[in-house]
């Protein structure tokens, strides 16, 4: 892969009818475009926009890894959500450098470790609260009702109201999902309005409504509190006035949706995964049975969850939160022969490259299995690098898997420790793509009580 050779144009596969015979869901003219491309780089065609579709691992290394300085994050996808993300943890060049540097400290292993007897104890509390059992309820609504507090408590500590809190979810909720439509016509120009607009718009300002009057409360309280906005508060200590109060800003909402938006949509697929594959879920509850028992789930508990792992990793190959990855080629560039213009847009998904039978046996099957320590039979053994990367790769790998995991363990093993969960409509659960990949609307179950089913 070279950028010195002059490269051959790329072949053109059609896209937009697919997309207007899967309207309902646009994932699917995905996957019946990266059917055709077979693991070589294709171009879309979407009328007047044809993004290049990268989905071979080799490919994957070289845009994520090799040369990713050649390729930023911006245009499709990351313009419409700029107003939400900011310039921080989720841009690119300086001000990410500057932001990465102050954050990754905060987000290591053993300062995850740290958090986890308080993750734990929130958890704990919160399934009581939510969770209710012999009645239906909205999984996606109850997940987030979890997620969202407990990460908000970690990061922010107490400095938020609970009422802050209750006003925070829903606005990420809506400031993720308002533009999906700009997701699949990155043509169309930002001035021109499109549905959705006004809730982002709406959802920005409840946020910053929130996240300005606690930052100023921190950086009165800076050298005393060790939660996350505290740290940036004192790592930030110089930048001063509303140029600094937004530098915080943008990382914190950055990494406050991050940890909170992708944790519940992937946790959202739990459920109807367990339910598709009942020999799948008697060993994820046999192992919870073994190990935790009645509950309450502590941190000693998790390094024995192992199968529950196994799964999780099998659930983000399936159902990675973070579908799709746009990059901008900021100057020409050759790619397996290939050539890439400057200003083009090329197309990552780990939701593809996860599903490709040259690198996964079975690549539709739920096989937990493939994700065991010291199992091969399932293909790892040839895996390459970069066929699996549900939070991305390179220097902008996501700074929050080790968090991810121990807050699903915690929840997962936390509920089935109590309950069985029903599915009310079991079946098929269809992806609807917006910013993050989830589960359709409307899915709901109820738990049985462990003993009563």
């Amino acid at each position: 892969m070279s950028a010195s050779a002059p490269g051959r144009a790329a072949r053109t596969v059609p896209f937009l009818r697919s997309l207007a015979r899967h309207a309902r869901t646009p994932v699917r003219a995905f996957e019946e475009a990266s059917d055709r491309a077979r693991g070589e780089l294709v171009r879309l065609n979407m009328g007047p926009f044809r993004p290049y579709l990268v989905t071979h691992p080799d490919h994957v290394q070289h845009v994520l890894r090799r040369n990713q300085s050649n390729y930023l994050r911006e245009g499709m996808f990351w313009d419409p959500l700029a107003p939400l993300i900011g310039n921080g943890i989720l841009s690119d060049g300086p001000t990410w450098a500057d932001s990465r540097a102050i954050l990754q400290p905060l987000f290591t292993a053993k300062y995850v470790d740290a958090l986890a007897g308080r993750m734990a104890g929130i958890m704990t509390e919160l399934i009581e609260t939510v969770m209710v059992p012999g009645r239906p309820f909205d999984i996606a609504e109850s997940v987030s009702a979890i997620v969202h507090p407990t990460i908000v408590r970690l990061l922010l500590g107490a400095k938020l109201p609970a009422a802050d809190v209750d006003r925070l979810a829903p606005a990420y909720d809506t400031g993720v999902t308002s533009r999906s439509i700009r997701l699949l016509l990155p043509f169309v120009p930002q001035g021109f309005p499109l549905p959705g607009d006004r809730a982002f718009k709406r959802a920005i300002r409840t946020i910053d409504d929130v996240v300005y009057p606690t930052i100023r409360h921190a950086r009165t309280q800076a050298q005393e509190d060790g939660d996350v906005v505290s740290a940036l508060c004192r790592a930030r200590h110089g930048d001063v006035g509303a140029d600094g109060d937004r530098r915080i800003r943008d990382d914190l909402v950055a990494i406050h949706g991050a940890a909170t938006e992708t944790s519940a949509t992937a946790l959202t697929w739990v459920w109807p995964v367990l339910d598709a594959h009942p020999e799948v879920a008697a060993k994820v509850y046999e192992e919870v049975e073994r190990v935790v028992g009645a509950g309450p789930v502590t941190t000693d508990h998790l390094p024995r969850l192992t199968y529950l792992r196994m799964f999780l990793e099998e659930l983000l190959r399936l159902y990675p939160p973070g579908w799709i990855l746009p990059r901008t080629a900021r100057a020409d560039d050759v790619i397996d022969g290939i050539r890439i213009e400057a200003g083009s847009t090329v197309v990552l998904s780990p939701f593809l490259t996860h599903r490709l039978a040259d690198w996964w046996e079975r690549p539709l099957d739920f096989l937990p299995e493939r994700f065991a320590p010291a199992d091969q039979a399932h293909g790892g053994g040839r895996r390459h690098r970069y066929a699996y990367f549900p939070f991305a790769a390179g220097p902008h790998v996501c700074l929050g898997p080790h968090l991810f995991m121990m807050e699903a363990l915690l929840l997962v093993a936390g509920v089935l420790s109590k309950y069985r969960p029903v599915l009310d409509d079991s079946g098929p659960v269809t992806p609807r793509p917006a910013s993050t990949l989830r589960p359709a609307t409307g899915l709901s179950m109820t738990l049985v009580p462990v003993g009563r089913r």
